[in-house]
């Protein structure tokens, strides 16, 4: 077996371990599903998100593919696709990152540390600079939806 195959299969089974709900798409361990909850300290904090993860072949030379697959309302997430604008992930990945480093550090920074100065979604990002409190309400709104949605879709 390579070292990407192999590396690959040591990274998925380190996050499974670290108590993530992983649902495989294909065998290959190339895509799969992760169950996040928001960090606590942030609006977000109480919230589930489900994140589509892609491992391309050149894993862990080129970045994981990550995108929510529930709505989540983020300055630095696009609404509609659920794509993110995190440079560690879009330009500065590194093969030292792992998976684990992309739940526990990565995605917890990005929604405790919004950055509106480069937005995915204008909305957020001006009601984030203009009126805080109402853009954490705005999230909580949108995380309880997203909750009850999870939810009934696990039942």
């Amino acid at each position: 077996m390579s070292f990407p195959n192999k590396r690959r299969e040591m990274d998925l089974m380190k996050l499974m371990m670290s108590d993530y709900k992983v649902e495989m798409v294909t065998d290959g361990m190339h895509e799969f599903f992760v169950d996040f909850h928001g960090p606590k300290e942030s609006p977000y904090q109480g919230g589930v998100w489900r994140i589509r993860v892609e491992l391309p072949d050149g894993y862990p030379y080129h970045s994981p593919s990550i995108g929510f697959v529930n709505k989540m309302y983020h300055p630095n997430v696009d609404e509609m696709s659920g794509s993110i604008c995190l440079d560690v992930i879009n330009q500065t990945w590194s093969p030292m990152y792992d998976l684990v480093n992309v739940f526990e550090v990565f995605l917890p920074q990005l929604l405790l540390y919004p950055n509106p100065l480069d937005p995915l979604n204008g909305e957020a990002a001006a009601l984030l600079m203009r009126d805080r409190p109402a853009y954490e309400q705005k999230v909580k709104v949108f995380y309880g939806h997203c909750l009850a949605l999870f939810i009934q879709n696990t039942v």
